[in-house]
């Protein structure tokens, strides 16, 4: 019986990979999670694996201590892989809103997206808006990860959100951008066009990386019933951005991992025969399934996640852990399934229910 953090860890990416490419039907489902909430890192680092926490800062030794220890903590957790995100240089400045943080790890101020106007609404704006440099990306974290990887654990990258969520959450702000769909178009196809391109040569840049092995690129697209704008609109300004780096990915040899929250059956045909993505991340019970998404695609693509955070936050342990029995019973045949949250392990989900969620997929055994 596994009990978690593992005093022996034995993380395999190689075989990660072979299963997200269903070419390997395994015993029990490996782990995934797009990311775990800084504080759920700093608890089990700090308080329950007992290593001396530091936090992270501008000063570059303070920050390889605060890597170490998070890169332990998904290590000891039974990771195949350590997930970058963020990028030096690749910051897109736009607004937010404060609120307090009620969640049982506090963080005192939690910040939501800006919905109404964001900083760019004109020409005037776009031209005057401080575009990151892909000239000055700084990768010195990148090379940091890569040296001090545990044997048999992997990278994945993000460098920052996705494709829509920058110039709808960021940019332009989602009321706004639907009134400029339609009194602007050229404005929005700059944006869009220049957003890609920023990104694009990011992912770009870090082809080459040793240890990496695919591209795990957050993009919300849609909500309980539908996606957040017309599917034409993403067709036109969304998709083909991601296909070209699923492109980028499958020419080097590796994997595009693609996590969207809700409901985008709309388009879900796209990503499968036209963008091509490896396997889909982010499943809620209402209204966007595991099990749904898992008998209806599970012999294209791998689905990933899917333990609803709302069950994952609220249930007792003994009821999550039969719940996530059931998902890893019904999600498990024909391979192309990893475990873990619907979206994030976010930092008012209970300890105690994280931990049961994955000792329950390190010791499924069918």
């Amino acid at each position: 019986m596994k009990k978690v953090p593992l005093d022996k860890p034995e993380p395999d990416v190689e075989n990660f990979v072979d299963v997200i490419k269903g070419k390997t039907v395994p015993e029990r489902p490996p782990l995934i999670e797009l990311f775990l909430d800084y504080e759920i890192v700093r608890e089990i680092s700090k308080n329950i694996i007992g290593r001396q926490w530091v936090e992270p800062s501008e000063d570059i030794e303070t920050q390889k201590k605060y890597f170490i220890n998070s890169i332990e903590v998904y290590y000891r957790m039974g990771y195949d892989f350590y997930r970058i995100t963020g990028a030096g240089g690749l910051v897109f400045s736009g607004k937010t809103r404060a609120g307090d943080d009620t969640a049982l790890l506090s963080r005192g101020t939690r910040h939501w997206a800006e919905e109404t106007k964001g900083p760019i609404s004109s020409w005037d704006d776009f031209e005057s808006y401080p575009w990151p440099d892909p000239r000055k990306f700084d990768f010195w974290y990148y090379d940091f990860i890569s040296k001090n990887l545990p044997d048999g654990m992997g990278i994945l990258v993000c460098p920052s959100s996705g494709f829509l969520e920058i110039p709808l959450d960021t940019l332009f702000g989602y009321e706004n951008l639907c009134y400029l769909m339609h009194d602007q178009p050229e404005l929005v196809s700059a944006v869009f066009r220049k957003v890609g391109e920023i990104l694009y040569a990011y992912y770009e840049r870090i082809i080459g990386l040793p240890g990496l092995v695919g591209f795990f690129q957050g993009d919300d697209m849609g909500f309980k019933t539908q996606t957040l704008v017309p599917p034409d609109f993403l067709r036109k300004h969304v998709l083909p951005w991601h296909k070209k780096v699923a492109e980028l990915a499958h020419k080097n040899g590796l994997i595009y991992l693609l996590h969207a929250c809700g409901n985008i059956e709309q388009i879900m045909p796209d990503l499968i025969d036209d963008v091509k993505v490896d396997g889909r991340h982010s499943f809620e019970d209402e209204g966007n399934p595991v099990t749904e998404a898992k008998m209806k695609y599970g012999n294209k693509i791998a689905i990933l996640g899917g333990i609803d955070v709302d069950k994952l936050a609220r249930y007792d342990q003994d009821t999550l852990r039969k719940h996530t029995r059931k998902i890893i019973d019904r999600c498990m045949a024909g391979g192309r399934f990893c475990l873990g949250s619907g979206n994030t392990v976010t930092n008012y989900v209970p300890l105690k229910n994280y931990i049961a969620m994955v000792e329950e997929a390190l010791n499924y055994c069918g």
